[in-house]
């Protein structure tokens, strides 16, 4: 089945409290925290209000109808936050489409429209152990610092 990148619409943005808490990165053993961990303050930034700034970007990974994947960008001030004119991005795909190339492709698509919209770099967090890293790393990203086990990682775009 062919999967589709595409912009998201305005009456999908709440799918992104879904994305945002498939996000989460869970060690090997740990338990899923509940789903309303997304109503919490330092999650919220990255959904609150989605779509009322010229700088959130959302982006969907469509299976035939089913949206599986989702990355976004915001400028706000979140764990990844560099500077104000940096959008910091977050991606997520549902579990069972993990390791198949959908999150390049999506990674890809976002780092293609902001280029074109004229940023100079985009921003992330990403704890350390987190697979996600090579990715990251492909694509361009640098590790600007690390804390903790967390990572805040830059891409130039220009």
């Amino acid at each position: 089945m062919a999967i589709t990148i595409r912009p998201m619409e305005p009456a999908e943005y709440p799918l992104l409290d879904t994305f945002l808490y498939h996000a989460i990165f869970l060690p090997e053993g740990v338990e899923p925290p509940p789903f309303s961990i997304v109503e919490q303050p330092e999650l919220r930034v990255y959904t609150q209000d989605f779509g009322t700034s010229p700088h959130d970007r959302a982006l969907v990974a469509d299976r035939d109808g089913e949206i599986i994947g989702a990355v976004w960008v915001r400028i706000m001030d979140d764990y990844g936050h560099i500077d104000e004119d940096t959008p910091s991005l977050a991606i997520s795909l549902l579990p069972a489409y993990r390791g198949q190339g959908t999150g390049t492709a999506l990674m890809r698509a976002m780092l293609h429209e902001l280029r074109e919209a004229g940023y100079a770099q985009v921003s992330l967090s990403v704890q350390a152990a987190n697979a996600a890293v090579r990715l990251y790393k492909r694509l361009g990203f640098t590790v600007l610092r690390a804390q903790d086990e967390e990572l805040i990682m830059c891409c130039t775009i220009r």
